[in-house]
């Protein structure tokens, strides 16, 4: 028989001495978490502040579509009783059909402007809300 000397050798390892994995991961820390409260804090702030930049770039956006679809909208309206008549079926001639040329073109244009005006308006929205939080007396 095999005499046991109580001895363990050098390969052997308990189970239970070593870490569990899970145990390992929890300890290290990643560096693009912020470590305290303060930092936590610094990161919302300059979330905070690309946000309101880009709330201010979606009213100045609105803005422009609008001064666009206005101008466009003011185009067409100088032409609208010409293409009322041409759509009555009566012939226009000479300085008359140059302005209808341009006005359809403008129709084209407006609906284009018209589209610009709607997404930006739709960009826009988020602004009601900090204008409220700002506004509050």
């Amino acid at each position: 028989m095999a005499k046991t000397t109580g001895v363990k050798n050098e390969t052997e390892t308990s189970v239970q001495e070593l870490p569990v994995v899970s145990e390992i991961e929890e300890t290290e820390t990643t560096e693009d978490t912020p470590e305290t409260v303060e930092d936590v804090q610094d990161v919302q702030d300059v979330q905070d502040v690309q946000d309101i930049d880009e709330i201010l770039n979606s009213l100045k956006g609105l803005l422009s579509a609008l001064e666009k679809l206005q101008k466009v909208r003011q185009d067409v309206g100088d032409i609208k009783p010409l293409i009322g008549r041409m759509l009555d079926g009566e012939l226009v001639a000479g300085e008359e059909l140059d302005q209808l040329k341009t006005g359809v073109n403008s129709l084209s244009r407006l609906v284009r402007a018209y589209s610009d005006h709607q997404t930006a308006l739709t960009k826009a929205q988020p602004a009601r809300n900090l204008l409220d939080q700002v506004l509050k007396v």
